[in-house]
């Protein structure tokens, strides 16, 4: 299995070999090639209100010697990174989700924002099939769908509405190049992503429940 490492303020995960990565991550959007997916925890004070996030994340890489990686930014405590791995026919995927829910959305409608750092949900997903370019955008979707279900289950609740995500989620899905031309929901890739995140994030809404961020954030 690919190495997850815990080197506060980073989390990383070796992909092993570098690969397609999809995301739309801050520091490197879109479909890249990259060897490292990594999490940057940070606080307040890291992020002030006319900070350029973009800029100093860079720079943070920079001084890591990473800027070849993919990157999510949030401050969640990564100690709580929670891992699932599924198989399905062969097909292995694998799911690394830090979860923070304190500025949860219910989609279709828009909380004001905070001027602080929030926690939030980043989802690194690897897997084991090569995918064609459509099959790894229906993985992605396949990933928020399972997101979006685990957090359904858990019974959260806005005013606006059920819990469905947060204003600054982020999901990498890492997968060698291929030919499988679909990820959905009647493929084994499809069933092995979808039940490899729904694991780490019930896990992940769970531990988030039981901690000091839970009472900043709406209860079911």
């Amino acid at each position: 299995m690919n190495a997850l490492c815990h080197d506060a303020p980073w989390l990383c995960l070796d992909l092993g070999a570098e690969m397609p990565v999809l995301s739309w991550a801050l520091n490197r959007p879109g479909l890249v090639r990259a060897r490292r997916i990594l999490w940057r925890e940070v606080r307040n004070a890291d992020l002030p209100e006319d900070l350029d996030a973009a800029a100093w994340l860079d720079a943070q890489l920079a001084a890591r010697g990473a800027t070849d990686a993919v990157c999510f930014l949030t401050s969640c405590d990564l100690s709580r990174a929670c891992e699932a791995v599924a198989e399905v026919a062969g097909i292995r995927a694998r799911a690394i989700a830090t979860v923070g829910l304190s500025n949860a959305e219910s989609v279709g409608t828009r909380l004001p924002a905070a001027p602080r750092a929030w926690g939030t949900i980043n989802i690194a997903v690897t897997l084991s099939e090569g995918l064609s370019e459509g099959a790894r955008i229906e993985a992605l979707s396949i990933v928020a769908e399972a997101r979006t279900a685990a957090l359904l289950a858990s019974g959260l609740r806005l005013p606006t509405g059920p819990v469905t995500g947060t204003g600054t989620d982020c999901i990498a899905v890492a997968a060698p190049a291929g030919t499988a031309r679909h990820a959905g929901l009647h493929t084994a890739p499809g069933e092995a992503l979808g039940r490899a995140v729904l694991d780490a994030m019930t896990r992940g809404i769970a531990l988030w429940q039981r901690s000091d961020a839970a009472r900043e954030a709406p209860h079911g």
